[in-house]
C-alpha cells in the first residue's frame, strides 16, 4: 500500500458502515482512498482500488463547467455519465466480490 495512506490519511477517512455491521463491502468502498491516491498522484493505485474513479471525475468535472458554460445536449451529457458510473460502478463491484468467493 502507499507510504501516503500509511502516514495518517487512514485516520481521518470515514468507514464503511455496511462493512462493519454485514462484514461485506458497499458499492462505495475505496472511494476516499482513491481520491487520495489521485490527488497525491499514484493514478494506477486509484484505478486499482476502485476503477470508477475516472468517470465519476469526469462527470464532476462536466457538472462544474456546465455551471458557466452552456452548451447543447449538456442534459443527454451529464445522463450518460451518470448511467455509465452506475454500469462501471456495479461492474467492478461484482468483479471485486467474485474476487472473494
Amino acid at each position: 500500500m502507499s507510504s501516503v495512506l500509511t502516514t495518517g490519511f487512514e485516520d481521518y477517512m470515514i468507514p464503511c458502515v455496511n462493512k462493519k455491521i454485514f462484514g461485506v463491502e458497499c458499492l462505495g468502498c475505496g472511494m476516499q482512498r482513491s481520491f487520495v491516491h489521485v490527488f497525491t498522484g499514484e493514478f494506477a493505485a486509484a484505478f486499482k482500488v476502485y476503477p470508477a474513479i475516472y468517470t465519476i471525475l469526469l462527470l464532476l468535472a462536466v457538472i462544474f463547467v456546465n455551471f458557466f458554460v452552456k452548451f447543447k445536449f449538456d442534459y443527454q451529457i451529464k445522463i450518460g455519465l451518470i448511467v455509465l458510473n452506475a454500469i462501471v460502478i456495479v461492474v467492478s463491484y461484482f468483479i471485486k466480490m467474485n474476487q472473494f468467493v
